[in-house]
């Protein structure tokens, strides 16, 4: 039965030593140099260097520029006018906005809801227009087509646009434009009859044109949502 015990010694020895020898594998030992919680691991900054695949580099938002900042990135011709505030304000939403560009756009824009509503082209104006505005230019084409008349618009000179008033309320950027044009405009009864105007006579026309967009919506689009005619 001794000898019998002293086996069993032995055997649950080497057990013993079998497990401390595992746990050291897995575990580690501690040799005096092991990193803090506040050194980095040097075999962090190896393992970046020789496996870049493995590194997954996330998206850094961009850093909120200041106003002071803005203002460098206006064009000059706005800088120190009523204009900049309203400038910085729609830049510091949307950086791609530039006034020479927004004003090139408006002159498209005039340039085809002129010729649209001429030409009675209601699916043209409706994505350009506001709600109030494309239902004041349908009702008066309906009244043109109830009548069995046409229009006839010729624009002959669009002179440079001007920007009038820019503000941003509640996170909608409205903008004024001041639109110069030399127009032709005749408007036809059913027989080709001038009624109205005349092919000879070219009128100066001077019209102050509000275009909003929503700085938030991801839509780039800018609608108008006002129009009045000012003396010249």
């Amino acid at each position: 039965m001794e000898g019998f015990q002293f086996i069993d010694i032995i055997i649950l020895a080497m057990a013993a030593g079998f497990i401390v020898l595992r746990l050291r594998s897995v575990l580690g030992r501690r040799t005096g140099h092991e990193p803090t919680p506040d050194s980095p691991d040097p075999r962090a900054e190896d393992s970046f260097t020789r496996n870049p695949d493995n590194v997954v580099q996330l998206p850094v938002p961009p850093a909120r520029r200041s106003p002071e900042s803005v203002m460098l990135d206006i064009e000059p011709a706005y800088q120190g006018t009523p204009l900049e505030a309203g400038l910085v304000q729609i830049k510091m939403s949307d950086p791609s906005f530039s006034a020479s560009g927004f004003l090139e756009g408006a002159a498209k824009a005039f340039e085809m809801i002129v010729a649209a509503y001429a030409k009675h082209d209601i699916d043209t104006l409706r994505p350009l227009l506001s709600t109030d505005v494309y239902a004041r230019f349908a009702a008066s084409i309906q009244d043109r087509e109830e009548r069995g008349e046409s229009m006839d618009t010729e624009l002959v000179v669009l002179k440079p646009p001007r920007l009038g008033n820019v503000e941003v309320r509640e996170g909608r950027a409205v903008v004024d434009v001041r639109f110069q044009s030399e127009q032709v405009n005749v408007v036809k009864d059913k027989s080709g009859t001038i009624v109205e105007g005349d092919r000879d006579h070219v009128d100066s026309v001077t019209d102050v044109w509000t275009f909003a967009r929503e700085l938030a919506s991801p839509s780039p689009n800018w609608i108008l949502i006002a129009t009045r005619s000012v003396e010249a």
